[in-house]
Order: C-alpha cells, then sequence, then structure tokens
C-alpha cells in the first residue's frame, strides 16, 4: 500500500454518484448561464431554433446514469483498452438515452464526449491534471466497437485540417486546463461574480478554439468573426464591465443573425466547470481496497498536450461519440 501521509491529511475519493451529481450540474450551470453569445440559455434558444433551456436541463439528467456508470467503470477496470471499450459502450448508450429525452435533437453529444472521458479520468485521479492526462490516455486507445461512421466533427476536422473534439481530448483538454480555468479563477479571485466569472472564462475559450460547430455553420470566416468578437469583448473589460457586456450582447446579435452556435466553446467550459467543482482526494485512489483496479497506465503516457500559452485546435462538435 501507498504511504500517503497521516490519515487526517487524506480525503474520501468522490463516490461515482458525486461524480455525475457534479457533471450533471456543471452541464446544467453552462446552460443557464446567460447572456451566452449564439448559444442556448435562460432568455432563449440563441442561434438554435429547436432548442431551449428547459430541453437543455432535460438533456443533462438523462445522462446521470451514464456519468455514474462510466466513474463506476473507471474504477472496477485497469486503463486499457478494455476500459476504453467499455466507456465508448456506456457513451454510445448514453447518446441514446439524450436523443429519446430531446426527441432526437442533438443537445449534449460533444459534452457527453468530453465530460464521459473526464469523469472517467477523475473516478481514480488526485487533482484536475491527472484526471486530464488519465482522460488523455483513454481517447488515445482504439475502440474496435465504435461505428464507422464519420460524425460532422470528424468530416470538419478533415476538411480544415484542425485538431477537433478528438484532439482536445487526447492533448489533455488544454482549452479546459489552462485557459477555461485559470480564467475562471482569476476572475473570481478579482471579486467578479459567478457568472461574470463564467461568461469570461467562456469568453477566453471562443477567442482562442478551433470550434468546429463553427466551422460547421460557417466555415473559416465564421470562425475568426466569433474569435475576434469574444476577444473584443474581453480587450473592453469582459462580462463583468459595462462596455465588455455591451460588447457582449453586440456579439450576441451577430451570432443570432448569421446562426453561429460556438457550441464546442459551451461544452469545454462545462468540463472546466465540472473539474473546478471536484473535490479531489488526497491520495491515488488504488491505495482503497475497493479500487484496487485505478492503477497507472499500462500502455505509453498519454499525452499531456501543448501549454495554453499558445492557440491550440480543438473542439468537441456535439456528435464525437459515434467515433468511439
Amino acid at each position: 500500500m501507498i504511504d500517503d501521509g497521516p490519515a487526517t491529511a487524506r480525503t474520501a475519493a468522490p463516490s461515482p454518484a458525486l461524480l455525475a451529481d457534479l457533471a450533471v450540474r456543471a452541464l446544467g450551470e453552462e446552460a443557464r448561464l446567460s447572456p451566452k453569445p449564439g448559444l442556448v440559455d435562460r432568455r432563449g434558444g440563441g442561434a438554435h431554433d429547436d432548442m431551449d433551456l428547459p430541453l437543455l436541463l432535460a438533456s443533462a439528467e438523462a445522462l446521470r446514469r451514464t456519468f455514474r456508470a462510466v466513474a463506476e467503470a473507471a474504477r472496477r477496470t485497469p486503463a486499457g483498452v478494455e476500459l476504453r471499450e467499455e466507456v465508448g459502450r456506456l457513451g454510445r448508450a448514453g447518446e441514446r438515452a439524450m436523443l429519446r429525452a430531446t426527441r432526437g435533437v442533438n443537445t449534449h453529444r460533444g459534452a457527453l464526449w468530453a465530460l464521459g472521458l473526464l469523469v472517467a479520468g477523475a473516478a481514480c485521479a488526485r487533482d484536475e491534471r491527472e484526471a486530464a492526462r488519465r482522460a488523455a490516455g483513454l481517447a488515445a486507445l482504439p475502440d474496435r466497437l465504435a461505428p464507422a461512421a464519420l460524425s460532422h466533427g470528424e468530416r470538419v476536422r478533415r476538411l480544415h485540417r484542425v485538431r477537433g473534439a478528438r484532439g482536445e481530448a487526447e492533448a489533455a483538454f488544454p482549452h479546459v486546463v489552462e485557459v477555461a480555468l485559470p480564467r475562471l479563477r482569476r476572475a473570481r479571485a478579482a471579486g467578479l461574480t459567478g457568472e461574470a466569472a463564467r461568461l469570461d472564462a467562456l469568453l477566453e475559450v471562443m477567442s482562442l478554439l478551433d470550434d468546429t460547430c463553427l466551422l460547421h455553420r460557417g466555415g473559416p470566416e465564421g470562425l475568426s468573426t466569433v474569435r475576434r468578437g469574444a476577444g473584443r469583448v474581453l480587450a473592453e473589460g469582459g462580462a463583468g464591465t459595462a462596455r465588455g457586456l455591451a460588447a457582449l450582447l453586440g456579439l450576441d446579435r451577430l451570432l443570432r443573425e448569421r446562426r453561429l452556435s460556438p457550441g464546442g466553446s459551451g461544452d469545454l467550459l462545462a468540463a472546466a466547470l465540472f473539474l473546478d467543482t471536484v473535490p479531489w482526494p488526497g491520495r491515488r485512489c488504488h491505495a482503497e481496497p475497493e479500487v484496487l483496479t485505478c492503477r497507472r497506465w499500462s500502455t505509453s503516457s498519454p499525452p499531456t498536450g501543448p501549454p495554453g500559452g499558445g492557440r491550440t485546435s480543438g473542439s468537441s462538435d456535439r456528435a464525437t461519440w459515434r467515433s468511439w
């Protein structure tokens, strides 16, 4: 057994039920956050005609069992292809549950990919970076059971030669760990409200991400428009200032008019909100008798991804679980 210090300094690993609750809560917080440019929020469907806030909340709740099952699988199964394929199977089942809840509307496919991997990583991790690395290791492994059909996101990724959702995951979620989380925490430390801090974190991701949702809807020009607009809002002081809020509302009007939805950025914000709330344990969970299979990767170390200082590419197109 590994000795990680006095028992009084240790914290129990979060249970699968808690991880599922936090994942669903993160999706709900992202959905309710307002005003989000081009995205569903408390005001309505944004650039979407087929979505609204109640639909997104129902979709998030429909994924609770999937997130719990993923965490349970990660606790009992050694990291490797077997776990990758089990998590993929659970993810595809979760997608079907989501589509039943939404009557066929694609609400959270990309978020399910990102959060499903991070829930699996968090089940046996000591902190958010280890969770992201474990998620990256899973994403890089093959799934022999995955359907052969390409998602919209994969087609866009190949067409425009960007990383896409898979690349973001395989790089250990740099736009979550190196962009959204630091911005969120700096904004809170500066005294911003929770909503303004989350909006600034979203805008930071939007200003950097090669979002395949935007490339699918608006091509490179649409992506460039959103990235410039998000950067302008932050340059005006962000969502917590009068000038920044005015710029944000102007960007929202533009995105609604042009039917541009930065869904990949929204998915990664939800992932950041999840990691931000996990009560990380003080030791590796493989020291606990009931989770002996939470162990180091048996394959080569997963990629850690580039630091947040560069404009790395990545996104989640809400159609990614098919590639599992």
